[in-house]
């Protein structure tokens, strides 16, 4: 049995219609199913959770990155496997674990391929899925989601990369990762399962969702004139080769700065201090 959790206001409301059709399809594939819309923040959570509670072998997540994130924190540590079917603007997880971008595809890749185990994360006893951190993506973000309203894809993301590059100012973080620690001045601190963030930046090539691992990529500020200097190695996903970067795997790690914003999965948080850990083998993943 499966079970498709939908967000009807994901990517502007197309995810409803992508359900809709969605729906249609299983049913003409003869596929059985089940089929439950979210009404609030966290409400996938708690759907998926259900659906774990009555045995449903896949809950398929419709939506962006944001409702794979909560559906996925439903399905961790339990027997019930994740599908991604894409209908956000970013769907930033999918790119590193190969799901078709195509929603029909998706579907269809899914009913071909059995969920293997991949890890997931926590910081601060809070589920993540795919990447985190504080600096400059911040405020790349908070930019996107404002032009989110007027257009979708890499767009948003790269208005707010223009605008932020106009506001961004460095801040002094405390780093752990694992034994070592750091105190510097940063322009980009992120802790990574996952590889992209905003709608298809690589920020973490190297990271890998079955290694046990989380990949910390730490760039030192620069002035804010050199910041433009940088963007192409950053969307090629090769920033982390620069002198400037600095790359560390280990099991757990620690960000801390004072009135730090935290991007957690994409959802901006006031968190100063976290600790993250690597949940290793935690969700069952068609991929």
């Amino acid at each position: 049995m499966i079970e498709l959790i939908v967000n009807p206001v994901a990517g502007n409301g197309l995810a409803k219609q992508i359900g809709e059709e969605a729906a249609a399809y299983l049913t003409e594939k003869g596929v059985p199913f089940t089929v439950s819309l979210t009404e609030h923040p966290g409400h996938a959570t708690e759907l998926a959770q259900a659906a774990a509670e009555r045995g449903v072998d896949t809950v398929i997540a419709l939506g962006g990155d944001g409702t794979v994130c909560e559906t996925a924190a439903g399905l961790v540590h339990t027997q019930t496997a994740l599908g991604i079917a894409p209908a956000g603007t970013g769907n930033d997880f999918i790119k590193t674990v190969g799901t078709p971008r195509d929603w029909k595809k998706a579907l269809d890749f899914i009913l071909s391929h059995p969920a293997r185990p991949v890890n997931t994360g926590t910081v601060n006893d809070r589920f993540f899925l795919n990447v985190c951190g504080g600096g400059f993506d911040v405020l790349v973000l908070t930019y996107a989601l404002e032009a989110k309203k007027h257009c979708k894809g890499i767009w948003p993301y790269l208005y707010g990369v223009l605008r932020a590059i106009k506001t961004f100012r460095p801040f002094e973080m405390h780093l752990e990762a694992g034994d070592q620690a750091f105190d510097g001045s940063y322009m980009i601190c992120s802790i990574a399962n996952g590889r992209y963030i905003g709608g298809g930046i690589p920020i973490a090539m190297m990271a890998d969702v079955t290694d046990g691992l989380l990949d910390v990529v730490a760039v030192d500020a620069v002035p804010r004139w050199q910041i433009p200097f940088y963007l192409p190695s950053l969307m090629m996903g090769t920033l982390y080769k620069k002198k400037i970067a600095h790359h560390y795997r280990a099991k757990t790690c620690a960000l801390s700065s004072p009135n730090m914003l935290l991007n957690l999965d994409g959802e901006i948080l006031p968190i100063p201090s976290s600790r993250y850990t690597c949940e290793c083998d935690a969700l069952l993943l068609h991929w």
